[in-house]
């Protein structure tokens, strides 16, 4: 992968990963992970719930498991929405599934420098403590992110 700049990184991520793999996704209407999948949806990005307490959200099937997703579905990013310290396991599981996962985003409130170096080397683009709702409309509004068609 070309190396991308800083202030390139998010941009690239949302206008390149179109499938979006939300690790602690829930049903709960009032939880974050729950309105930051709905408005990618409606935004025209692909959800896959992994949570192994869910069954189905938002219309899409639930997994337990990034591995058990990638056995049935393609996705580019993971979305974390788990405290700081689960996120070096999920970043295990996403590097050894491979290739095909580009960026590994932690919501607000969550950062693992440790883990994050590991996706980076693994090639992975990363982005910690930030919220992807807020950071997709405001590069939506200013025409940096291009809409789904």
């Amino acid at each position: 992968m070309t190396p991308i700049a800083p202030a390139e990184r998010i941009p690239h991520i949302l206008n390149h990963c179109r499938t979006i793999a939300v690790v602690g996704l829930s049903h709960k209407p009032h939880r974050a992970s729950f309105d930051v999948a709905r408005y990618m949806q409606a935004a025209g990005y692909r959800i896959i719930p992994i949570n192994p307490n869910e069954v189905e959200v938002l219309g899409e099937k639930a997994y337990a498991t990034l591995t058990d997703a990638a056995a049935h579905e393609a996705f580019e990013m993971v979305n974390c929405f788990r405290n700081s310290e689960d996120i070096e396991p999920i970043v295990d599981e996403a590097i050894a599934l491979g290739g095909g996962i580009r960026s590994i985003w932690m919501q607000l409130g969550i950062a693992h420098p440790e883990a994050a170096a590991k996706a980076e080397a693994a090639g992975m683009l990363v982005v910690q403590d930030r919220c992807l709702k807020i950071d997709h409309r405001v590069l939506l509004s200013s025409g940096v992110v291009r809409p789904m068609a």
